[in-house]
């Protein structure tokens, strides 16, 4: 008899755990069904930080121009004390004013003026997010420079333009006669304290403004840090979970999905994404191009550097970032090592072309004496063919290279750059007379 319960027990307790396998094999819901539902997966990836827009659209240069005595500065520091205090201006009655100025470049360099100047063309509707514009009809434009005038006031009111030196277009506002007072006060009239510059007169409508003396620089040598590829696989495919990756060449990882293709070459540290599905031949507005391609790099925190806005075009649907020095110098390489580049369809990104290392450890530095603005005009004028028409920009920068005797090394080193008929070249160490090096 008891033989025969424990066995009805064991039948019971069988039965019951059957009933519950059965149960819960009806109920289950697997997770990866949850997942494939959502098409739009996205990693959530970042590589560095995010930037606000005055951290990369800034300006790069500023010149005081003071009773035919001009100075300025390109120092990072004296450029964000000054716009955190433009920041602080209402700026008002924002209205067309080119149809009033006979002569753009008189304008510009008048005594009484701070013209600061920014690399490229900016959308007046992304910098409002820096400068305080007062009115809900602020006109649609682009500028390279704003001009502070401390001599002539409106009455109660300053007055400050807007201009697009590309465009040939001024916009003028006014701010209150307390900020161009507190301005002049900071920075118009200690301005003798920065480099003297003096003026060159490529042509009748387009005068450079180069420092009267020698410059010493700093030369740097950098050990970089290679980026972590998988981080942009996650940051940059919808679905990272269906890239396929692979070895082209010894140096190059290639990542792949459907539509798009991901390649890193470790050896040139190039990194490209291209995605050829998306549509093309769209023309956006200069603001959505140039917002859009920051919020792209923001989306996947990819300002490892010290990138700036330089360049658009609405054309081309292009966008370009350049790496600048820690004292605000432009950074040039000849393979793109210095450089982001967005090309963009309708709605997604088309081309990205950026570097897979970042510039984090200082091993040595020295100081460079580069030639007066004088002598590299001198040069430049002595060269076969040269035809001052064509000679868009002159400045002081850093050429960005491999060191020689240890390639893992990254070297900026100082030079003169030009942007001549549409295309940035070097003026060699060899031509740069007076060139000086010497240990920190």
């Amino acid at each position: 008899m008891r033989y025969e319960n424990i066995k009805s027990g064991i039948l019971t307790i069988l039965v019951l755990v059957s009933i519950l396998l059965t149960w819960s094999l009806w109920t289950y819901q697997p997770k990866f069904d949850m997942l494939e539902e959502n098409s739009n997966y996205v990693a959530g990836v970042t590589v560095s930080e995010k930037q606000e827009v005055q951290k990369i659209v800034k300006p790069d240069q500023v010149l005081f121009h003071i009773k035919g005595q001009h100075y300025g500065t390109n120092s990072s520091a004296e450029l964000e004390k000054l716009m955190k205090d433009m920041g602080r201006w209402s700026i008002f009655d924002v209205r067309n004013y080119s149809d009033k100025v006979e002569n753009i470049e008189e304008l510009i360099h008048s005594s009484g003026n701070a013209e600061i100047i920014f690399p490229g063309e900016v959308p007046i509707e992304l910098y409002r997010s820096v400068l305080t514009i007062e009115g809900k009809r602020v006109p649609s434009f682009n500028f390279n420079r704003i001009l502070i005038n401390v001599d002539n006031a409106e009455k109660e009111n300053g007055i400050l333009y807007f201009v697009s030196s590309e465009n040939q277009q001024v916009y003028i506002g006014h701010i209150s006669s307390a900020n161009v007072n507190e301005f002049n006060r900071e920075f118009y009239k200690n301005a003798n304290r920065y480099p003297q510059y003096f003026a060159y007169k490529a042509t009748d409508k387009h005068t450079l403004f180069l420092p009267e003396a020698e410059t010493e620089m700093t030369a740097y040598k950098y050990l970089p840090v290679t980026l972590n590829s998988d981080e942009f696989k996650g940051a940059l495919f919808n679905d990272p979970r269906f890239v396929q990756k692979s070895f082209v060449l010894p140096q190059s990882e290639e990542y792949t999905n459907d539509s798009s293709k991901l390649i890193i070459n470790n050896d040139t540290n190039i990194l490209s994404y291209v995605n050829p599905t998306a549509a093309d031949n769209y023309l956006d507005s200069s603001y959505g191009l140039v917002k859009r391609s920051i919020d792209f790099v923001n989306e996947h925190g990819g300002w490892t550097d010290a990138f700036r806005y330089v360049s658009k075009s609405e054309y081309k649907q292009s966008v370009t970032f350049r790496l600048y020095s820690m004292e605000g110098y432009p950074v040039f390489n000849d393979r793109g090592l210095s450089e982001i580049n967005e090309v963009w369809g309708k709605d997604e990104i088309n081309r990205y072309v950026r570097p897979n290392i970042s510039l984090d450890l200082v091993t040595e530095t020295k100081k460079a004496t580069l030639p007066s603005g004088h002598a590299v005009v001198e040069y430049l004028q002595k060269k076969k063919n040269f035809k001052p028409e064509l000679l868009d920009k002159l400045i002081l920068g850093y050429r960005m290279d491999r060191d020689s005797e240890e390639k893992k090394l990254i070297l900026l080193e100082p030079a003169w750059f030009y942007l001549y008929d549409g295309n940035w070249e070097q003026i060699t160490m060899e031509n740069q007379g007076g060139l000086k090096y010497g240990l920190e």
